[in-house]
C-alpha cells in the first residue's frame, strides 16, 4: 500500500515472520481466534474477547485490527502484526505506545492459536517484535502484562530477560485476577535478549507514523550521556489504569 507505509513492515526469524496482515491474513487470523486460543477454564485476557460464539469472536478480531488502523496517530498507536509460520497465519503480535517520541516505551501483546502453542513459535515472535521495537524504532523500554496463572507466557518474559515491575488487579469473568508486569530495558535487550536472529524490513519509511523519525539520534545521545530517555510515568499510569491503546494483555504464546 503506497500511502500506508506500515504495510511494508516485516520482522523475520528462522521460524516466523511478523507482517502487516493482508485481507486474507486477517480473515485467517479471525478464523484462528474463533477456533480457540486458550483452554475454556482459564481466561488470560482482561476484555474476555474470546468468550462468545465463534462468529462473534472472529468479528472482534477483525474489528480490533480495523479500529487500530483507523485511529492511528503518531501520538497514540497500536501495531498489530500477524505471526506466520510455514506460510500459515498462527497468531498475532502487537506493540503499542502513547507519546512514543517522548517515552520511548512500548507495550507488547500477543496470542497464538491453541493448536500452534508449545512449538517455540511464541519465543520467535517475541524476539522479532523486540528487534522491531528496539533496533527498528529506537525504544528504550518494553513492558508486558501477564496473568499470574499464565505460566507459559510468564516463562517467555523471563527467557528474554524481562524483570518484574509490579502487579495489577482486574476483574475477569467476575473474579479477581492478578497479573504481573514485566519490563525490559534497552541494555538488557542488547546484552541478554538477542539470542534469536531477526531480519527487519520496511521500517524506515514508516518511522514518522510512530513518532520515531529521530529514534536513532536520540537513542544514541541518551546512551552517550549515560541518561535514559524519560519513561513517561503519566502515559504508563494511563495505560495500566485505562489500558486505552492496548485493551488487554494478549499473552498466550507458549
Amino acid at each position: 500500500m503506497q500511502n500506508w507505509p506500515l504495510s511494508g513492515i516485516t520482522a523475520r526469524t528462522p521460524l516466523v515472520e511478523l507482517r502487516w496482515p493482508t485481507p486474507q491474513d486477517l480473515d485467517a487470523l479471525a478464523a484462528l481466534g474463533a477456533e480457540g486460543v486458550h483452554t475454556p477454564g482459564f481466561m488470560p485476557f482482561f476484555s474476555q474477547w474470546t468468550d462468545g460464539e465463534p462468529a462473534t469472536v472472529a468479528r472482534r478480531v477483525l474489528q480490533r485490527h480495523w479500529n487500530a488502523m483507523a485511529n492511528w496517530t503518531p501520538e497514540d498507536w497500536t501495531l498489530y502484526l500477524v505471526v506466520v509460520h510455514d506460510g500459515q497465519v498462527v497468531g498475532s503480535q502487537s506493540l503499542g505506545a502513547r507519546d512514543f517520541a517522548v517515552t520511548r516505551e512500548v507495550l507488547l501483546t500477543s496470542w497464538l492459536g491453541l493448536r500452534h502453542q508449545g512449538l517455540g513459535l511464541g519465543g520467535h515472535a517475541r524476539a522479532a517484535v523486540l528487534e522491531l521495537a528496539f533496533a527498528g524504532l529506537g525504544a528504550q523500554e518494553a513492558f508486558s502484562v501477564v496473568r499470574r496463572e499464565n505460566t507459559a507466557s510468564q516463562a517467555v518474559c523471563r527467557k528474554f530477560g524481562f524483570s518484574h515491575d509490579g502487579t495489577q488487579v482486574n476483574a475477569v469473568r467476575g473474579q479477581r485476577a492478578v497479573s504481573d508486569r514485566y519490563r525490559l530495558h534497552r541494555a538488557g535487550w542488547e546484552t541478554a535478549a538477542r539470542h534469536i536472529p531477526v531480519e527487519l524490513g520496511g521500517v524506515e519509511p514508516a518511522l514518522a507514523m510512530f513518532g520515531a523519525e529521530t529514534a536513532g539520534a536520540e537513542t544514541a545521545g541518551a546512551e552517550t550521556a549515560g541518561v535514559a530517555t524519560p519513561t513517561g510515568a503519566t502515559a504508563l499510569a494511563a495505560t495500566l489504569s485505562g489500558v486505552r491503546y492496548a485493551p488487554e494483555p494478549d499473552h498466550v504464546d507458549a
